[in-house]
């Protein structure tokens, strides 16, 4: 059985107190132009057209994440249709362990059919963009942002990139096609503070093309949206990293430089701030302590050249494998219990399992990175 919700679009937004009551067919594109008429946000996502139910329930990683935390971090409640058909308000004070339990722990705990968000002042213009490098400069690139990002302030958010250029009416035609290497910056705070904070990783090279410039928020969320559509053929690794070391660096260098597909593309996403500020036992999302998430995408517009590309992906995954620490529960693919488990960390597993039994017995809810009962 598949319950569709694709039609449960109300967003309610009240600016006085800052919230959100968002039902679960909502998009995160519509989520943000409800919000930003108010100039307020969900950090929430990095493609418009990703449904939030999912991105929330497993963790919600994005741009706004080290300013304000994941997506899971902003929520005050949630209303749920149980097994029984019993619609249950899940909070702080209400059924607080099925609360803790749905705030990373994906569909495995009820069917949510509304979320109450806390919501943060952002732009509704914002710095934010790319810089880029010819990929052969990844090594020293990369060096350099790792010691740039020490002392960075939380309100900017980085992901780095290694695809081959897009024809794309902003890029030198003479760039489309070539590999590159992208540090994609999105600074949540005044454009002429994050003008002085990205003032380095622009100076180093210099970029052969720097696209960091002042925009809208909504336009920036909607940055990666062509890379992503229906239809295309997508397969996905992921991993998490303590730090960027040079054994990390130079793997990454190696092997994006084998990319084959025009489509490919992977984000390295950089944590910290307050995603690690949150307790690590506040909530179901494990991993709050990495540096960095890997997320190796193999992308082809159809069945040619697939399986060459995600051999690909599966050979950089396992070449980073001395480096994995926790994996991000909604990158996994059909992996194997045990791939959940450790997305969740041994403790943690064991008490979503503990949650499971009480409310869901007979683990009806199972199509999904499933917690057994």
């Amino acid at each position: 059985m598949v319950i569709d919700l694709s039609s449960l679009k109300g967003v309610r937004v009240d600016p006085a107190t800052r919230t959100a009551c968002v039902q679960a067919g909502v998009r995160l594109g519509e989520l943000d132009r409800e919000t930003q008429a108010f100039g307020l946000a969900v950090p929430a996502g990095i493609v418009t057209h990703t449904g939030l139910a999912g991105l929330a329930l497993g963790g919600g990683i994005g741009w706004l994440m080290r300013k304000y935390g994941l997506t899971v971090d902003q929520l005050l409640g949630v209303d749920l249709v149980t097994a029984d058909g019993e619609l249950l308000r899940a909070d702080e004070r209400r059924n607080s362990d099925l609360f803790w339990a749905v705030r990373g722990g994906g569909g495995n705990f009820g069917v949510v059919t509304e979320f109450e968000f806390r919501l943060h002042p952002v732009g509704p213009r914002v710095l934010a963009g790319p810089l880029i490098w010819p990929m052969e400069r990844s090594p020293e690139v990369l060096r350099y942002y790792r010691d740039w990002i020490t002392d960075v302030p939380d309100e900017l958010t980085t992901v780095i990139l290694h695809r081959k250029a897009p024809p794309l009416p902003v890029l030198p035609a003479d760039l489309h096609g070539r590999p590159v290497v992208m540090v994609v910056c999105c600074y949540a705070g005044p454009v002429e503070d994050g003008e002085r904070v990205v003032r380095p990783m622009r100076s180093f090279g210099p970029p052969l093309v720097d696209l960091c410039a002042e925009k809208p928020f909504v336009a920036h969320q909607a940055m990666f949206d062509a890379s992503f559509p229906e239809g295309w053929w997508y397969y996905f690794r992921s991993c998490d990293v303590a730090e960027l070391t040079d054994e990390v660096i130079d793997i990454t260098a190696e092997h994006a430089l084998r990319i084959r597909s025009p489509l490919t593309t992977f984000p390295i996403f950089q944590l910290g701030g307050a995603v690690a500020r949150v307790g690590e036992d506040e909530t179901a999302f494990h991993g709050r302590a990495a540096g960095h998430v890997f997320n190796i995408n193999a992308t082809t517009a159809d069945a040619a050249g697939f399986a060459a590309e995600r051999e690909w992906a599966r050979t950089f995954w396992a070449a980073l494998s001395p480096h994995h620490r926790s994996v991000c529960v909604n990158f996994l693919m059909r992996e194997g219990q045990e791939r959940v488990r450790e997305a969740y960390g041994a403790v943690k597993y064991e008490r979503l399992r503990a949650v499971k039994r009480r409310y869901y017995p007979e683990n009806l809810f199972r199509l999904n990175q499933n917690i057994p009962p």
